[in-house]
């Protein structure tokens, strides 16, 4: 009995968790186990896979050959690859700014209770419900100048004389797009927004308005400080999800006019379905990975 002791006093003396400690933390790693596998499986393998691909000539049929680092240097040598890279930014930076305006007014329009608030809500946030490509089809059948309502309508206010090229410029495809992915993705954004909103004391505003602060003190020194976390997942979640564009683009105007709406992704895309080089495509994907990663920390910094 007293050896026994001994070394309990022994095992105490050095920290040795108790037995109720260790039943604990395994039972936390079965428990994170299930999640662990599935990151595993679907993000770490993939993810290394990719890697190794980038590092290798590898044909869609045929054996693969180790041929580093050429396919990070054929990057430089693809001119649409640049010239993607210059759009997705211009895409990103107006897409971003209009996205976040319009989905903080929504939000600070529902913000408070009063009577059909939430009916528009409900109203605002329901084209998010709808499935990204879904969505572009249905914007591609409104504004297709052979069978769209929109044209007829716009001739009928007398707002145009003649049907409009939504998709057949540059400019008026990228002008459409954006209001795809404004429709799309506004109301799930002001969701986001109306959450920190409400998570603001309702005191904070009765000190302020008893101190006399306007509504425009308000907003730029309480609403603005006290959601800058809320905005900053926002804007992370509108900027990853713009440099990774890629249903609207293929489906609502497949990269077109003469490859004006080209992005990131489609690049990628074209690279390994169209010229079959899966190991060029996996090495831009890992350059589109590492530049994503940086924007986002920084974004997080400054955010911060």
């Amino acid at each position: 009995m007293t050896l026994t002791l001994t070394r309990a006093g022994r095992r105490a003396a050095h920290g040795a968790p108790p037995a109720r400690w260790r039943g604990k933390k395994v039972q936390g790693w079965l428990y994170a186990a299930p999640t662990a596998v599935i990151v595993g499986v679907l993000f770490v393998v993939p993810l290394v896979l990719v890697v190794w691909m980038s590092l290798n000539r590898w044909p869609l049929l045929g054996p693969a050959h180790f041929n580093a680092p050429d396919n990070y240097a054929r990057i430089a040598d693809n001119p649409l690859f640049l010239d993607a890279v210059l759009f997705t930014l211009k895409y990103t930076a107006i897409t971003t700014v209009l996205l976040s305006s319009v989905a903080l007014g929504l939000a600070l329009l529902v913000q408070e209770r009063r009577p059909g608030v939430g009916f528009f809500r409900t109203a605002f946030f329901l084209p998010g419900a709808v499935g990204f490509a879904a969505a572009a089809l249905l914007f591609y059948g409104m504004l297709n100048n052979d069978f769209g309502p929109v044209d007829p309508m716009l001739r009928a206010l007398g707002i145009t004389h003649e049907p409009v090229k939504w998709i057949g410029t540059p400019n008026m495809a990228l002008f459409s797009t954006i209001a795809l992915v404004l429709w799309r993705f506004a109301g799930f954004n002001m969701l986001i927004l109306l959450t920190g909103l409400q998570a603001i004391p309702v005191e904070v505003y009765e000190a302020a308005r008893s101190d006399g602060a306007g509504r425009r003190q308000i907003f730029t020194r309480i609403t603005l400080p006290l959601l800058r976390p809320t905005l900053a997942l926002m804007l992370i979640l509108s900027v990853t999800g713009s440099l990774l564009a890629f249903d609207q683009f293929f489906i609502f105007t497949n990269g077109g006019p003469d490859n004006s709406t080209v992005s990131m992704v489609m690049v990628v895309y074209r690279d390994a379905f169209f010229r079959f080089d899966l190991g060029g495509a996996a090495a831009l994907s890992v350059v589109l990975l590492v530049g994503l990663v940086g924007l986002n920390a920084l974004m997080m910094r400054r955010l911060r």
